[in-house]
């Protein structure tokens, strides 16, 4: 069997403008580095020890599309209103890292970067990521 190592993933459900979705859509991946939403996210996503793959840094997974939701009262939402259904142009960056890191700080800058009331961010149980021996 392969070699693997134990790892962890950072997924943040990060708004973006519309024109960045469309670009996104267009082929141009780029687009999110030039979101004022995203780029934020996404350079805090980029530091060590997120996205560390030995020969590779700043490994970042990025997957598009809408994300959904109806604020409740008291809610103070980003995009549309109390008790409306709403659809957010969203993306999920995705960082891998090493289980055992310490990456509180991080964790913390991307809640405070985040402009969602409520951030989604997601971290994940360990895992076994195989690795070519």
């Amino acid at each position: 069997m392969s070699d693997s190592r134990w790892v962890r993933d950072i997924r943040v459900y990060c708004p973006v403008a519309r024109p960045t979705l469309a670009a996104l859509i267009a082929g141009d991946p780029g687009a999110v580095e030039r979101d004022a939403t995203a780029a934020p996210l996404l350079a805090i996503l980029r530091t060590p020890p997120l996205g560390d793959f030995g020969r590779y840094r700043e490994v970042v997974e990025l997957a598009i599309g809408y994300e959904g939701f109806r604020p409740g009262e008291g809610a103070v939402p980003t995009l549309g209103a109390v008790g409306e259904a709403s659809w957010s142009p969203t993306v999920i960056l995705t960082a891998i890292y090493d289980a055992e890191a310490d990456v509180k700080a991080l964790a913390d800058a991307l809640l405070a970067a985040h402009p969602w009331d409520v951030p989604v961010i997601a971290v994940s149980e360990p895992y076994r990521l195989l690795v070519r021996g």
